[in-house]
């Protein structure tokens, strides 16, 4: 029987794989190895495969489409109505065969190698300014145990370490415990620096970025972020999607015509979300503009502060989409 609709369902070392023939019937289920995927799928012929969209998917699927199969990834969660009972790899890679031949399934692009590699510059920087943040805050905690206390903040560390040297009760191990943590922290500043360097450098060569850069609350980090995760705006239906896809939607708990709006989903890619949180938190802070915006003075009149952040990164995300669609700057469309 020819195999016409493959389900794999993909793990560090053992892969399970699914077929079924153009009728819907069940003719193959294998176990692999990682080395023999490659030579597995070389032997087939050509025909869908269907895959979760989870660690190294979009390596596998570059590969199964060097090889001449259509590969689609699927969210995970949109796959596991799909599972019967009980859960393990069979039954898994049943599901998602069964998954990707839906007509109203939707799938995620394939990620190419730059586009991944620009996007673990952001991965890059967001895990050493958490270790950043961890070392302030041990620096912080070790000599209050002792009775040495600053104010928050990284810039009051300077001035934390300055006291420390000049403290009477605190041991010289302890002293020397806290420079060892002080080095890392000026390692992972160092760090920080230079990954900030290659995301401004790629922020300038990119056009995408710099059109993104000129809304409102969206810099350089934002823009190549965004620029990086969404290749093609041609994948959402509009600004809306978009706004959903990052989560930045009320949960709705409707029935029987009753529409109930909760909080926001927080569905989608958390880093862009927080980025375009935190940039709408300064537009309400220090931009002119906002303070005039009939719009923004209603919100803040009636709701908290937070909450108008959000719901106006709701809106630039809009925005967002709306200049990568129509390939215009910002200050171009609002003209127009």
């Amino acid at each position: 029987m020819e195999i016409t609709t493959v389900g794999l369902d993909l793990a560090k070392h053992v892969f399970q794989v699914h077929g079924v023939d153009a009728a819907g019937n069940v003719v193959l289920r294998r176990r692999l190895r990682r080395a023999q995927v490659h030579a597995f799928f070389a032997g087939l012929k050509p025909c869908l495969v269907g895959m979760e969209a989870c660690a190294t998917a979009h390596f596998w699927a570059r590969q199964l489409r060097s090889l001449g199969h259509e590969v689609r990834l699927m969210p995970a969660q949109y796959v596991k109505a799909y599972l019967r009972r009980g859960k393990n790899d069979a039954a898994d890679a049943a599901a998602i065969c069964e998954a990707v031949t839906r007509p109203s399934m939707r799938f995620v692009p394939v990620k190419g190698e730059a586009q991944q590699a620009a996007l673990m510059l952001h991965r890059v920087r967001d895990l050493l300014v958490r270790q950043r943040t961890q070392l302030i805050n041990a620096i912080r905690g070790h000599p209050a145990e002792f009775g040495i206390v600053e104010a928050q903040g990284p810039w009051n560390v300077a001035r934390l370490l300055a006291g420390m040297d000049e403290a009477a009760g605190l041991p010289e191990l302890a002293r020397e415990l806290v420079r060892v943590l002080a080095g890392q922290l000026e390692e992972a500043e160092g760090r920080i620096a230079e990954v900030d360097a290659r995301i401004l450098a790629r922020h300038k060569a990119d056009a995408v970025s710099r059109r993104l850069a000129t809304i409102p609350g969206i810099g350089p980090l934002a823009a190549t972020a965004i620029a990086a995760t969404v290749p093609d705006p041609a994948a959402f239906r509009g600004g809306r999607e978009f706004a959903a896809w990052l989560g930045l939607v009320p949960r709705q708990n409707s029935t029987g015509g009753k529409a109930r709006l909760g909080r926001i989903s927080r569905q989608g890619d958390a880093y862009i979300r927080r980025l375009l949180v935190i940039g709408a938190q300064s537009v309400l802070r220090c931009s002119k503009a906002a303070r005039s915006d009939p719009w923004l003075q209603r919100l803040l009149a009636k709701r908290p502060r937070l909450v108008v952040a959000v719901a106006l990164a709701n809106k630039t995300a809009r925005i967002a989409w709306a200049v990568m669609a129509r390939g215009t700057a910002y200050g171009t469309a609002a003209a127009a």
